[in-house]
């Protein structure tokens, strides 16, 4: 079972990340990972339990956005590679992502054939590619993230950071749980309600098929 967590806001996001995580923990997993926005995607990855995450941290890390992810292996082995996030090419977008891409392997070949590099085993690495794809085209981030969600088949949920749309995440969820904690000056997103709802008592839960953006003070 893998689990979500995501930040936005207006204090420093890696303590909460690595908490979000260790909420996440019961969840069952083999690997963690977490990006924190800083100017570029910071990341972070380690197979193993959260603690052994923590031991490959700097002492602080500057950024006020991140994502992180509880890894459960489907697709491709146990390595710090195939643990999340995963990033596209320039890694300026990077993704987490639970559940089950059923359709990756033609959407890679397809890739693959217009110059996109894949450097990991798992079906969730389409997604930044797709991603970098739809903005390369003049996409803003919201009307890239409705482009992806037409490709892909599966029970999913997944949370997409871009560079180039700072003070915004994507989200979406079909058949795999997620919710979205809206705070004061922050807004967060979970695999469940345990992960955020120390962090705020207003709750959305998406419903099958729903996606948003979020941004500080507005989803």
């Amino acid at each position: 079972m893998c689990g979500i967590f995501g930040f936005i806001g207006d204090r420093s996001a890696a303590p909460l990340l690595v908490e979000g995580l260790r909420r996440l923990e019961y969840r069952g997993y083999d690997s963690t990972g977490l990006v924190v926005k800083n100017g570029s995607l910071q990341m972070y990855k380690k197979v193993g339990k959260v603690t052994e995450l923590s031991k490959i941290l700097p002492n602080h890390i500057e950024g006020d956005t991140g994502i992180a992810h509880t890894r459960w292996a489907t697709h491709g082995s146990v390595t710090d590679t195939n643990a999340h996030p995963h990033l596209n090419r320039d890694e300026s977008i990077a993704v987490v992502h639970n559940g089950i891409i059923e359709n990756y392997a033609i959407i890679k070949k397809k890739l693959e054939s217009e110059g996109f590099v894949f450097k990991s085993e798992t079906d969730t690495e389409v997604l930044p590619h797709l991603f970098a794809k739809y903005l390369k085209m003049g996409n803003n981030f919201l009307e890239s993230g409705k482009l992806v969600l037409k490709e892909i088949k599966g029970a999913f949920a997944f949370v997409a950071i871009c560079l180039d749309f700072p003070d915004q995440l994507f989200v979406s969820r079909n058949s795999s749980p997620l919710a979205i904690g809206l705070g004061q000056g922050a807004n967060f997103v979970g695999s469940d309600a345990q992960s955020i709802n120390h962090l705020t008592q207003k709750i959305i839960y998406l419903e099958e098929g729903d996606y948003a953006l979020i941004k500080i003070n507005d989803v």
